[in-house]
Parts: C-alpha cells; sequence; structure tokens
C-alpha cells in the first residue's frame, strides 16, 4: 500500500487530506508542524508528504530544505497543498524541491489528479 503523511497545523485539514487519501487506497499518517514530519520522514519514509506552507515550529519551506539534507534511501514525493496562491510562492516551492502545488480548499479529484502527476495514482 502507498503511503502518504499529510503536513499541517489543521485538525481539520489533515482529517479531511485523510479521507480523501484512504478513498485513493492510501495508508496515511500526520504531522502539526514540519519537525514531527522530518522527524517521521526520518523513521519511516512515505510514498509522498503533502505538506502546508504556514505552520509553527519548522514550516514546509524549512522542511522541504531539511528534507533535501537528510540521508533517505528514497526521497519521497512532496505536494505543497496551501492557500498561497502567488506565482513567487509556487516557483520558490518547486525550485525547492517540490513536485507539485494544489490550491486549498482541494478535492479528491484534485489530489487524485496531482498523484497521478507524481506518479503515485
Amino acid at each position: 500500500m502507498k503511503t502518504c503523511l499529510v503536513v499541517d497545523d489543521s485538525k481539520v485539514i489533515r482529517k479531511v487530506a485523510r479521507h480523501i487519501l484512504e478513498t485513493l487506497d492510501f495508508e496515511v499518517a500526520e504531522a502539526g508542524d514540519g519537525r514531527d514530519a522530518l522527524t517521521h520522514c526520518e523513521a519511516s519514509p512515505p510514498d509522498v508528504v503533502l505538506l502546508d506552507w504556514n505552520m509553527p515550529v519548522m514550516n514546509g519551506m524549512e522542511f522541504l530544505k531539511a528534507l533535501g539534507l537528510t540521508e533517505l534511501p528514497k526521497r519521497p514525493k512532496v505536494v505543497f497543498c496551501t492557500t498561497e496562491n502567488g506565482i513567487g510562492h509556487i516557483k520558490a516551492a518547486i525550485e525547492a524541491g517540490a513536485d507539485e502545488y494544489v490550491m486549498k480548499p482541494f478535492d479528491r479529484d484534485t489530489i487524485a489528479s496531482k498523484l497521478q502527476i507524481v506518479g503515485l495514482a
């Protein structure tokens, strides 16, 4: 079964994303900030990370940069999932290593489409 780590400081967003991903046959783990997400990835790297931008402790961009410095056997795909919709934010995320970008609010079709683009659907 494919695995996804949902990283968002909103419990509601994590719950919605979990429900969508489970209907797409993903095993889902959750993290409330980038630091928890990094710890999870180092212990058990998922196939894909659904990543929020604005979070306390360690934000999405800081997580993405830290993930790039880890010695994982296989780097997970990263899909930013955020309300930040400026072209500058999208460009910065892709340049920092994100594989795709999803705008909130999102739905099942949008998530399924982005997962297909990164090769996981």
